[in-house]
């Protein structure tokens, strides 16, 4: 029955996702959703087996449609670097975030293209807000990927904003 569930979702987001289609591109010239989008994407860059698996087993490749037919340039590019980079890094940003400073902080910064002067404001945004998150109960009961998505959400956030 789950089986059968999961491929009517996954079928469902494929129809979803082809009929979204940019006005002034052809049809298939987007991201694909399920290699390209989402967690799987970002876990899995060079591996598009591997992204798809892990989008439909993540969350049965809702947030990989989500992505790729809302915002398309999220599919790809520094954002997804990151996110990988996040993931592959995870404890070695948590030190150097804890510190202020390191290598693979600096790498991530640099990854996603923070001028040198917005650096030291980024740097320390993103450790008040991610202190918070790691002093939280339910932090130590998380998965490797939500640890990992949480710190990229604050770090795209501080970025962003």
């Amino acid at each position: 029955m789950k089986n059968k569930i999961t491929l009517l979702a996954v079928l469902t987001a494929l129809t979803a996702s082809a009929s979204v289609v940019a006005e002034d591109k052809p049809v298939g010239s987007g991201p694909n959703p399920f290699s390209d989008c989402g967690i799987g994407a970002a876990l899995f860059p060079k591996h598009d087996v591997a992204a798809v698996i892990s989008n439909v087993i993540w969350d049965v490749g809702t947030t990989a449609v989500t992505s790729a037919t809302a915002s398309p340039e999220t599919c790809s590019g520094e954002n997804a670097q990151a996110a990988a980079f996040i993931y592959e890094t995870y404890d070695s940003l948590v030190e150097d975030t804890a510190r202020g400073e390191g290598e693979h902080l600096s790498t991530l910064l640099s990854i996603l293209k923070v001028s040198a002067d917005k650096e030291a404001e980024v740097v320390a945004s993103v450790r008040s807000e991610f202190r918070e998150v790691i002093s939280a109960s339910s932090y130590e009961s998380k998965t490797q990927v939500e640890k990992a998505e949480a710190l990229y959400s604050i770090v795209s956030a501080k970025i962003a904003g």
